[in-house]
């Protein structure tokens, strides 16, 4: 999906673009609420940096798109990071986030962000798009099964390189 291009998704709620930097104040609130619901507090200003830099390099570093319901109000925002799988020696895009303002759950704003991800990843030439959710995400995992994603069973691990 082209910079800026949008894609009418259903006949009642959203459509879907890639953000742009004139998206940004209707994008913070949303990062904002994913924030929230994993209860961690970056600041804003880190939050734009990583919307910032995608819109620098759409291209090698991911996208960002941003949902809107009938009204035009941003209902929604998924983000999408190229990398590199080398058991399947291809391109892949990882849905690191997901959200859906809560008004907006259960009506399709998830499935149409998510299709628009695997949409962006097949113009990117990635072979698959991966994901993680929380394990007592249940009404997330729902949509996932509901949508055909399989299931795997790694264990993830993370380590702060922080100083």
């Amino acid at each position: 999906m082209p910079r800026g291009a949008t894609v009418p998704v259903s006949d009642t709620v959203t459509e879907v673009s890639r953000v742009t930097a004139g998206d940004l104040a209707r994008l913070l609130p949303l990062l904002r609420g994913y924030c929230d619901f994993y209860e961690v507090t970056p600041s804003d200003e880190a939050l734009l940096a990583v919307s910032h830099a995608l819109l620098a390099d759409p291209e090698r570093e991911g996208i960002q798109l941003i949902a809107r319901d009938e009204n035009g109000e941003a209902v929604g925002f998924a983000t999408t990071y190229w990398s590199w799988d080398t058991l399947s020696a291809s391109r892949i895009g990882i849905m690191y986030d997901l959200f859906v303002v809560p008004a907006a759950r259960g009506t399709g704003v998830a499935d149409a962000l998510i299709e628009a991800c695997v949409r962006e990843c097949r113009q990117q030439g990635a072979a698959e798009l991966v994901w993680q959710t929380a394990k007592d995400n249940v009404r997330a995992q729902r949509v996932y099964d509901r949508l055909g994603a399989s299931r795997t069973e790694w264990v993830d691990y993370s380590l702060s390189v922080r100083p």
